[in-house]
């Protein structure tokens, strides 16, 4: 990543005062969601908003004034092992900004957030192959999506 890159991005948690709070809602649906499904995210990011709340949380990662990426804190991955949390959810980066460097930041970030809110592990499930392990974290166990699919669960100290 060049130090242009680098200056003009920033990782925003959506909160009440956002300017970025709608945006943000559409960015995770659109990445995530489907057509009947806008309600499930925009219920969900907007009841986290309060500081009450310690999770779930969701960050965007802006460049400039657009949103080029993403993750959540989340207290379930809608996943089978509920015993564990928080989860690292819906990582996204935008196509055009993948191989620079953003992913990486996105995950730094969430072990940072984690461990500030007195986490000592964080949780991702996911069926992608060797990613994550390139990003040191460690094959934790199995779990189970609601239609029974089979994920990964990968686990990393926030320490």
């Amino acid at each position: 990543m060049n130090n242009k890159d680098k200056t003009n991005t920033r990782i925003e948690l959506l909160t009440k005062e956002s300017q970025f709070l709608e945006k943000g809602v559409n960015y995770f649906w659109k990445c995530w969601g489907n057509d009947s499904n806008f309600n499930f995210y925009n219920n969900c990011i907007q009841n986290s908003l309060s500081d009450e709340v310690s999770l779930p949380k969701f960050y965007i990662l802006l460049n400039g004034k657009a949103i080029i990426g993403s993750y959540a804190l989340l207290t379930n991955d809608i996943i089978s092992r509920q015993d564990l949390l928080p989860w690292f959810a819906c990582l996204f980066v935008d196509e055009k900004f993948r191989n620079k460097g953003y992913a990486e930041e996105l995950l730094i970030h969430g072990l940072t957030e984690a461990s500030n809110k007195g986490f000592e592990k964080l949780y991702l499930s996911t069926d992608l192959k060797d990613f994550y392990d390139k990003k040191g974290w460690d094959l934790f166990s199995y779990g189970y999506s609601l239609s029974g699919e089979k994920f990964k669960i990968y686990a990393k100290s926030t320490e």
